[in-house]
């Protein structure tokens, strides 16, 4: 069965000014939560779905890559000392142990499953627990993206339609791209972390329909002629991801205000990395519901 998107993970080196990024924007951002592998992070949710602000908050606490153990503080860190941006794709997992047999059958993982659990907060200030286990791949094609499932142990603890309610009118995370110099090389690593079996391909790229979002992989070329951003196709990697909300026009107004950076590419607004803590932001309009 095909696997939803779950989260991106957006490395930034200022938390909190990525956050009051986030907040212009008009997005609801949560409070700041610390992992005891050394990362630190915030978090925009939608249904379903979120974006994971994340920072390097204790490097010492950090512990390194190991045979068959993928470490998620390390990657951060790494990913951070090339740049911000988009680091990861996440997916939903309702069995992460057996994703991970999957994945290592697949070729395309065998590395430990990772589990977590922290306390969190309901809107009230009253502390809930959330836990997780994940099940980490790879795309030897793209070693700068990280991949992996999510599989939630409460996840009545965590999603919170409270938290899902955004100023801008924000309703969900629509895709997550990639760009590489031949995106149907990546068709097949995509094909056993997905689940997903039917694939769009044109010249420009691939697409893979989820049953919540999709993934685009694209040529730098056709990334530029929709988003208005020219970046170099390799080495391949995670660039950027498109947010539904209920009006453009009502968005327009808060990114002049917060004197952002924007273009109009048809029928979508974009920032570009260089506004948006190195990702790539698009926004289309779509009705609720």
């Amino acid at each position: 069965m095909p696997r939803g998107l779950d989260h991106l993970v957006l490395p930034v080196r200022d938390l909190d000014a990525a956050g009051r990024l986030y907040e212009a924007l008009g997005f609801t951002v949560g409070a700041r939560n610390r992992h005891p592998w050394g990362t630190e992070n915030r978090i925009v949710q939608f249904p379903g779905v979120f974006l994971e602000l994340i920072t390097v908050g204790e490097a010492t606490a950090i512990e390194p890559h190991g045979r068959g153990r993928f470490s998620f503080g390390a990657f951060v860190r790494d990913s951070l000392q090339r740049g911000e941006g988009v680091a990861m794709l996440v997916l939903e997992s309702k069995g992460a142990e057996a994703d991970r047999a999957a994945f290592a059958i697949s070729g395309i993982g065998g590395y430990e499953p990772f589990f977590f659990e922290r306390q969190a907060k309901k809107p009230d200030g009253s502390p809930v627990r959330v836990a997780f286990s994940l099940a980490f791949a790879r795309d030897e094609l793209a070693p700068e993206a990280g991949f992996f499932v999510c599989q939630q142990h409460e996840p009545q603890n965590f999603w919170n339609p409270a938290f899902q309610q955004h100023a801008n009118g924000a309703i969900g995370v629509e895709a997550v791209t990639m760009i590489a110099e031949n995106p149907a090389a990546h068709a097949e690593f995509f094909y056993a972390f997905t689940g997903q079996h039917d694939m769009g391909s044109t010249s420009a790229g691939i697409t893979v329909r989820l049953p919540r979002g999709r993934i685009e992989v694209m040529t730098g070329a056709a990334f530029a002629f929709h988003t208005g951003v020219h970046l170099d196709e390799e080495p391949a990697r995670l660039v950027g991801y498109t947010v539904a909300v209920k009006s453009l026009d009502d968005l327009a107004i808060r990114i002049r205000a917060a004197r952002l950076p924007h273009c109009m590419i048809g029928k979508s607004i974009v920032l570009p990395p260089e506004a948006a803590f190195g990702a790539v932001i698009s926004f289309v309009e779509r009705a609720a519901g």
